[in-house]
């Protein structure tokens, strides 16, 4: 699929995510309590992340994001195009089983504007615990840690929250991605950690970094990094990808994490 589908008001974000999508296929290869009382759950041990996941996804990412943001002469979703995304999910799950539910979770998103039963995001229980809605699967930052590669979680927040710091508000939507197993994040104006988001349903796109929060996370890691993105309410999906920067075992380490794919409910 040429760039030159890409016409609307998702122009921007489709040639960004494009890029992404170039990236994520030629690029495979104990964290602490926060410290804000109304930070987001950290998983005590890193998921398994699936090679087969992160290929599939990446290669089709462009296909996804033609189908959402070149409208036809109605003004709706692209018809063809959500076809070709649909043939092209169907393609994959036969190469990679695995890869089914995602590909069904995020064509129903697509497709529907209220979030299906059962598919909505997990809520944490307990004072102060925030709604979250975490990216469809982790993702790897390529030698993030001194022996290796670590496992990196995404998730989203929609205000009205307190988490992440400051908190979204009403029409707002909040982003963390946590690098697992590493020290606090470090901030990287020439290298950083990019989140590029389209709301399908009122039209609005963004690009923005995610930065070290002093409220979480600061002072013994794992890295982690956030932002607030302006998405009014409506279906977001939201790309992180880029780099992460942090301090591990006393020495400033950069690395390069695999893309990874959100869909929220703001």
């Amino acid at each position: 699929m040429g760039m030159s589908m890409f016409r609307s008001r998702g122009r921007t974000l489709a040639a960004g995510l494009a890029v992404v999508a170039i990236a994520a296929g030629a690029g495979l290869g104990a964290p602490t309590a926060a410290a804000d009382p109304a930070a987001l759950p950290i998983p005590a041990t890193a998921p398994p992340v699936d090679q087969k996941v992160l290929t599939a996804f990446g290669n089709f990412i462009p296909a996804i994001i033609g189908s959402v943001a070149t409208p036809d002469t109605h003004g709706q979703m692209n018809s063809d195009l959500l076809a070709q995304a649909k043939s092209l999910a169907s393609a994959t799950s036969v190469a990679a089983p695995q890869t089914t539910p995602l590909w069904n979770q995020l064509i129903g998103f697509l497709t529907n504007k209220t979030p299906a039963a059962g598919t909505g995001p997990s809520i944490p229980q307990g004072p102060h615990k925030p709604v979250i809605q975490q990216f469809l699967y982790p993702t790897i930052g390529v030698g993030c840690l001194p022996d290796g590669n670590s496992v990196g979680m995404a998730l989203a927040t929609a205000g009205p929250q307190e988490a992440p710091a400051p908190g979204p508000k009403v029409g707002q939507a909040g982003f963390v991605y946590t690098s697992l197993g590493t020290g606090p994040a470090l901030r990287n104006n020439a290298a950083p950690l990019t989140l590029n988001w389209l709301n399908i349903d009122n039209g609005r796109t963004g690009s923005q970094p995610l930065l070290p929060n002093p409220k979480i996370n600061a002072t013994s890691g794992p890295g982690t990094f956030t932002a607030i993105a302006n998405t009014g309410k409506g279906r977001v999906l939201a790309a992180i990808y880029g780099n992460v920067t942090t301090k591990t075992k006393g020495h400033p380490i950069g690395c390069t994490i695999v893309p990874t794919v959100g869909l929220a409910y703001v």
